[in-house]
């Protein structure tokens, strides 16, 4: 869905794919994944001070998280779920150091938050810069 760090800021592509799926939700329900190259809140990098000006932190990036999905109607699943937790997805190989980044999502339509049953991260699954995630929702 997007090509670099930079597409969550304004005048990318994600902001035609944000109104696409928003008129997708009005004939049903829609769950978007998949690797948003953007950590939301401070709780979702490690050392957020020093990451301020960090590409995937940025304030004009995380603003657009919010006004692109979030201000939509669109919810995450795991920070719904586990609002204290930390929880990475992602963590680079400089410096043979694991500090990570929750870049990873789960968000779905206001409609069905309240059918999520689980959303996870599998930190432990190696192979990787990024961890799988999951969902599980009641049927």
């Amino acid at each position: 869905m997007m090509d670099s760090l930079a597409d969550l800021r304004p005048n990318s592509k994600i902001v035609s794919t944000a109104a696409a799926t928003e008129e997708l939700e009005k004939s049903k329900p829609v769950i978007l994944t998949g690797d948003f190259n953007c950590a939301h809140e401070e709780i979702d990098i490690y050392n957020p001070a020093g990451n301020r000006r960090s590409a995937g932190f940025t304030i004009e990036e995380r603003k657009s998280f919010s006004t692109n999905f979030l201000s939509r109607g669109f919810v995450d699943t795991f920070r719904k779920q586990n609002p204290d937790v930390v929880g990475y997805t992602y963590w680079g190989y400089r410096h043979g150091a694991r500090k990570g980044w929750r870049l990873d999502y789960f968000l779905v339509s206001d409609a069905i938050a309240d059918d999520v049953h689980d959303s996870f991260i599998l930190p432990d699954v190696i192979g990787s810069d990024h961890c799988p995630i999951g969902l599980v929702l009641k049927l």
